[in-house]
């Protein structure tokens, strides 16, 4: 073992060193502390994170170790620790600030081997990059693993970004205040005036339906009338404002609307991975049809 060439024996070997590097982090540090990389932190996070796979893969003639990362030999066993993790994320209870395998996404064996992974296919991106054959191979082969590195790169790091606020709105009264999940009071970029609070209910008076007719101001001058309903959020400057309750007391008498704003501003990026991903399989699917022709 340890003879080159490596084997995928010890690839599973240095997964396993990330899962034992990772519960000593759990065990020292506490779970990662996401929001310490809201922007703009997660910027040059980012940047040096793409730097780091260029120089690996600038190094891959020289060292050893570098040349191994781009190899499949590297590659399954890393997506075989991923899955599995990945799994128990599914089968357990996710909440914030759980127990280790209740807060997977902060659980640090869990973020060490997505990181590694991430390393792995930008290094499989650049070499494929350098030496490019066939645009049929190629450019599907691209838009797959590049839309596959956006997407995971831009979802993690985007995530100390995310803003869920909670707006407690009044018939006839305009609402700049929103508050946080600590339950701080924040000043909003825009003002929520309900105008009226619509519920539909069923024969024996359950809720069918329920939505708030609003007007909203933005600082930029944009005064919007609309519905917010339970499905059907309204998107204002980077704003996505949902229905989320209302007095259960009054009913459809309530002259009250709570409403839930969320901004998440790494999501387009998110996106971008994802269309490329689906690009791909289109251009698979369209190839692979024309070869059988």
């Amino acid at each position: 073992m340890w003879h080159q060439p490596w084997t995928m024996k010890e690839g599973f070997l240095i997964g396993g060193g990330l899962i034992i590097v990772g519960l000593a982090l759990e065990l020292s540090v506490g779970p990662v502390a996401w929001e310490a990389f809201a922007w703009p932190a997660n910027g040059f996070v980012l940047a040096g994170f793409l730097t780091i796979i260029a120089i690996i893969f600038l190094l891959r003639r020289r060292l050893y170790t570098c040349r191994f990362i781009g190899t499949y030999q590297a590659a399954i066993p890393t997506l075989v620790y991923a899955v599995v993790l990945t799994i128990i994320m599914g089968l357990t209870r996710q909440k914030t600030n759980g127990t280790w395998l209740n807060d997977m996404l902060s659980f640090w064996p869990f973020v060490l081997m997505y990181v590694y992974m991430a390393v792995i296919l930008g290094v499989v991106i650049l070499r494929r990059l350098v030496h490019l054959t066939s645009w049929r191979r190629d450019i599907p082969f691209l838009l797959n693993h590049l839309g596959l590195f956006i997407a995971m790169t831009t979802a993690t790091l985007g995530n100390a970004d995310i803003q869920r606020l909670k707006m407690i709105t009044v018939t006839g009264e305009s609402e700049w205040r929103a508050l946080t999940q600590e339950g701080a009071v924040r000043e909003m970029p825009l003002a929520i005036e309900l105008k009226r609070f619509i519920m539909e209910t069923y024969d024996d008076g359950s809720p069918k339906r329920f939505a708030s007719e609003i007007q909203i101001l933005t600082k930029s001058g944009k005064n919007i009338q609309t519905i917010v309903d339970v499905n059907k959020p309204v998107e204002v400057e980077g704003w996505k404002i949902y229905q989320y309750g209302y007095d259960t007391q009054m009913g459809a008498k309530s002259q009250i609307s709570i409403l839930e704003l969320v901004s998440d501003p790494w999501l387009p990026l998110v996106y971008t991975g994802i269309y490329m991903m689906l690009a791909g399989a289109v251009c698979m699917f369209i190839i692979g049809g024309r070869k059988r022709v």
